[in-house]
């Protein structure tokens, strides 16, 4: 048995109406078609479900039966179409994002806390891997946004600007260094530092600039967060570096922040996506209005 919505809407509308003449007119179809959608109905269920009168139309047990029925199926259809619009409006749905070690704690929370408050029925997975590893993720479709530390790539996807940012040096307050204003990146070199652990972007662009300045990076602890980072420069581990926002985040007494002295300081934060989801709705919401 095949049942077309759109017969069923047009029998309710007749039941409704009392007549095909005000059916059709209000659901701007010809007369005769609604005349045939009733008899096609009628042949399905194999029993009369309307009796006509010369006052009009009027539904038989069966008809009466069917119009219930038929309203119930029409409003899950309704609801139906509502949820799905909601999945393409993106008020719906999930979206995974990948994120660096420098954004994740500093400019991604107070973002994602106003898209949920806006958009309550969107789930958004927030995971954190190093800059490389995202641009490559999301050209694979692996996450459908991600938020790096602009750098040279090869991966298919489309950039947007999303903040900027400056490196600076952490510094114990015993330190030597501690009551200079700006350093360069060469004068810290001469003295122990605390470092991300290998893979991030900021590690290897560390090691890429001592190596020019003619020096060895010498790393006495190697952490996984700016927060451990930052708990090891207080207890006297060494030095760090580390951006501003994370510095202004986890800034702890009996350390000092200064200013790092080099053109590469200077950091552009990105938001990718897949040429192809550029323009999802999504996408748009969680980050146009930032």
């Amino acid at each position: 048995m095949k049942l077309d919505p759109v017969s069923l809407k047009l029998f309710v509308r007749v039941v409704d109406e009392g007549t095909i003449a005000g059916a059709a007119e209000l659901e701007h179809i010809a007369a005769p078609a609604v005349s045939k959608r009733l008899r096609e109905l009628e042949e399905v269920f194999g029993t009369p479900l309307l009796t006509r009168t010369n006052k009009g139309i009027a539904p038989t047990a069966a008809g009466v039966n069917l119009s219930i029925l038929a309203r119930d199926v029409l409003d899950d259809l309704r609801n139906i179409a509502l949820q799905m619009k909601a999945y393409s409006d993106g008020l719906r749905g999930s979206v995974r994002v990948l994120v660096n070690i420098s954004a994740i704690s500093t400019f991604m929370p107070p973002i994602v806390k106003s898209f949920s408050e806006r958009y309550p029925d969107v789930n958004i997975s927030l995971l954190e891997r190093d800059s490389l590893a995202i641009t490559e993720s999301v050209a694979e479709n692996v996450a459908e946004i991600g938020v790096f530390t602009r750098l040279p790539r090869s991966a298919d996807i489309e950039v947007h600007p999303f903040r900027t940012d400056e490196l600076k040096v952490l510094v114990p307050s015993a330190h030597s260094l501690a009551k200079r204003r700006h350093v360069t990146f060469s004068e810290t070199l001469d003295y122990e530092h605390v470092v991300l652990r290998a893979g991030t972007h900021l590690r290897f662009q560390m090691m890429t600039e001592a190596s020019k300045a003619g020096k060895t990076l010498r790393a006495k602890v190697q952490v996984s967060s700016y927060d451990a980072l930052s708990r090891m420069v207080q207890v006297g581990m060494g030095v760090g570096i580390l951006p501003a926002s994370n510095a202004d985040l986890y800034r702890l007494p009996g350390t000092r922040v200064l200013k790092l002295d080099e053109t590469w300081a200077k950091r552009e934060l990105v938001v990718c996506v897949r040429r192809a989801d550029a323009s999802d709705r999504v996408i748009e919401r969680l980050f146009g209005e930032t």
